[in-house]
């Protein structure tokens, strides 16, 4: 029996890797599979690979099949995330959705173990409301997502539940920080885009502009590490967690960063991006204790430690 990675792209390469590490030989599905750049992190002839739609439910139940999938890490995103939903939401919602319902329904018609979903810190953070303090009689009882995106992973995450509570589909959601780490290949939200240029640009010797938002980071090696706990946990009493690196990140702390690893960079933080969803400025952290008390998961990379591993992959690679 094998698992299914849905989305081969930053986080889900890293997730092939831990499990071929494991002794697995996991099936890597995408509408492109990028090999090149999956190459970089994962040794090609011990995955899979298959080309797939997950709108496509009748496509996606022939891999289920023919592969003998047991579990399945849907982790497909739609271009940009938060700014690519808002620039065209019905795509966004159309994936992020229906594309998340297509699995839960091959879940339940296949009796597939455990289904773990990329859902997103963004509805720790883009939200607005909840003058009703919680009381369900209330309209305004709870805060609610301001963005497209945001609403989609609301969505996906009540979905899931609901499959698990009616149905019996073993689900969980891993609310990712803004993920950044190794990733030649195209793909990744605005945030991750971002930190690849500062530290492309940064090696280059060219000017490489610092984020002006105080982000809640997670790197792409601890989300996978995040997915990977999610997926194999033996239990599973909630079924919604946090996987960041458990700190905000300022714009100083994130260029002491990079001229640690990049002595002499030549850095500029970029102005206030307030217009921009994905980068406005967090006031909090999202809580990690109900990750680590049930998944088992502690962040081994903070911020320096992610720098320095990201420019110790591009020296090497040279992508």
């Amino acid at each position: 029996m094998s698992t299914l990675i849905i989305g081969a792209g930053l986080v889900g390469s890293q997730v092939a890797r831990i499990l071929v590490e494991q002794g697995e030989r996991p099936v890597l599905m995408d509408r492109a599979p990028q090999s090149r750049a999956l190459g970089e992190i994962v040794d090609l002839e011990k995955v899979a690979i298959v080309e797939g739609d997950v709108l496509e439910a009748s496509a996606l139940a022939c891999i289920i099949r023919e592969h003998g999938i047991r579990d399945v890490a849907h982790l497909a995103a739609n271009p940009m995330l938060t700014i690519g939903a808002q620039r065209d939401p019905v795509a966004a919602i159309r994936l992020n959705i229906m594309g998340t319902v297509n699995v839960l329904e091959a879940a339940r018609t296949f009796a597939l173990k455990r289904i773990v979903v990329a859902s997103s810190n963004v509805l720790n953070h883009h939200i607005a409301g909840g003058e009703g303090a919680g009381d369900a009689m209330d309209e305004e009882a709870y805060p609610r997502p301001v963005s497209i995106y945001a609403s989609c992973k609301q969505a996906i995450e009540s979905f899931g539940l609901n499959y698990a509570g009616w149905f019996g589909v073993d689900f969980a959601a891993v609310r990712y920080g803004a993920v950044a780490g190794p990733w030649s290949g195209t793909g990744g939200g605005g945030p991750s885009n971002v930190f690849s240029n500062l530290i492309r640009n940064a090696l280059r010797g060219e000017e490489a502009i610092v984020p002006a938002a105080t982000i809640e980071w997670v790197y792409s090696k601890d989300a996978a590490a995040g997915t990977v706990l999610a997926l194999r946990a033996k239990s599973l009493p909630s079924r919604v967690f946090n996987v960041t690196m458990g700190r905000l990140t300022s714009p100083e702390e994130l260029m002491s960063a990079v001229k640690a690893a990049v002595p002499g960079a030549k850095l500029r933080v970029d102005k206030p991006a307030d217009a921009t969803p994905a980068l406005q400025t967090m006031s909090r952290a999202s809580s990690a204790k109900r990750a680590q008390a049930i998944l088992g998961y502690v962040p081994r990379y903070q911020m320096p430690d992610a720098v320095r591993d990201l420019v110790d992959w591009l020296e090497k690679v040279k992508p």
